[in-house]
């Protein structure tokens, strides 16, 4: 009998948010009509740009994609105003740039901080890498970092600290202050997990230039609208990006995604209006969701929004699967680590979607 590692027999499938075609085929419900606001997506497609790119050269993909990706990180590099040799970048979103940093600086019985809740994919990346995850806290009624349950975990063995900000799923930012203090305390390397910056109109880029010791996460899955085509990228210092770059897959930006990404970073409309719209629908759902009195919402830096369900008469399991009989789909947050079973997340989607979902919304709740 083929036998697997140890620690593979007591993982758990990571648990991502439901699928339109999931829901059309459990519940019987049209999937034109499904509003889908589990998954933190551009809701308003991608770059006209990035589709014309593909489907002008699809038929270059019996070719391996370029695989130094120099045009890429030039691109990449003034966007985010760094040079070239600052970045890596990684063909399955955010989450591959994870993984090479475990499998690049992490050794067995190394300990990580993250603070709960958060994105629980670190975890679950390097749970496979036989390393000890140690929980900070993220104040959830504050929706701020508890700074010094970071401080107070950190010991020789921290090898790295996760930072999320904004905070998924509570939309809170964590002050470059607070980050500072904690960089400054430690050798470890500290990842700060800019994904949904551009929505926070904020970020740490100038930080790499004080600390060694700095990582900042980013992926082309957000504002970018390239979900379906995964692209990640990371951004630090010379040095531990050569490192990187020495077990990084080779091909593993694929030749749409590199065609996507060329194009999407050439149409700065597109990235504006992405922006600016995902902003407004953020701010929209929050004024309409923060008037019906027994919900509470957070507000939010990012795309999407928490909801505080304990003085509703549901769960979070119950509300989301009335929700989903009706076509609306949107993240049971029970499975979060330091969050409790009263808890739902929505995400952005276009407006005449939104009105929708919030007139369903009150339906069931109110």
């Amino acid at each position: 009998m083929v036998t697997t590692r140890k620690i593979i027999d007591k993982y758990n499938s990571y648990t991502p948010g439901k699928s339109i075609t999931e829901i059309a085929e459990k519940y019987g419900v049209d999937p034109e009509t499904i509003i889908k606001l589990g998954s933190n997506e551009n809701p308003f497609g991608a770059s006209p740009k990035a589709i014309k790119a593909i489907t002008e050269n699809i038929n270059s993909i019996n070719r391996y994609p370029e695989s130094n990706h120099e045009l890429i990180k030039e691109a990449i590099g003034e966007y985010a105003q760094v040079s070239s040799e600052n970045i890596i970048v990684c063909g399955d979103g955010a989450d591959e740039v994870i993984d090479v940093l475990a499998k690049t600086f992490m050794n067995p019985g190394d300990e990580f901080i993250v603070h709960a809740p958060t994105y629980m994919y670190y975890e679950y990346i390097f749970k496979a890498y036989n390393l000890k995850r140690v929980a900070a806290r993220w104040d959830v009624e504050e929706n701020k970092l508890d700074t010094q349950s970071v401080l107070d975990n950190i010991t020789s063995k921290t090898k790295m600290i996760f930072l999320c900000t904004p905070n998924n799923p509570t939309g809170g930012l964590i002050p470059q202050e607070e980050i500072e203090k904690i960089v400054k305390s430690t050798d470890a390397l500290v990842v700060i997990d800019e994904a949904y910056w551009e929505f926070s109109e904020v970020n740490n880029i100038n930080l790499l230039d004080k600390y060694d010791n700095i990582f900042i996460l980013r992926t082309f899955s957000k504002v970018m609208g390239l979900a379906g085509l995964r692209i990640g990228y990371g951004i630090s210092n010379k040095d531990l990006i050569e490192k990187m770059s020495r077990i990084k897959p080779v091909f593993s930006l694929t030749v749409p995604s590199q065609l996507a990404v060329l194009a999407t970073l050439n149409d700065k409309e597109y990235i504006e209006k992405s922006t600016k719209q995902g902003i407004k629908e953020r701010e929209y759902l929050y004024e309409e969701i923060n008037k019906i009195d027994n919900l509470k919402i957070y507000p939010s830096k990012s795309n999407y929004l928490l909801i505080d369900l304990h003085n509703s008469s549901y769960t979070a399991a119950q509300l989301a699967l009335e929700l989903m009989k009706k076509g609306v789909i949107v993240r049971d947050c029970t499975s979060f680590a330091g969050i409790d079973e009263y808890y739902i997340r929505i995400s952005i989607a276009t407006h005449p979607e939104n009105e929708r979902f919030i007139k369903i919304l009150k339906e069931l709740v109110e």
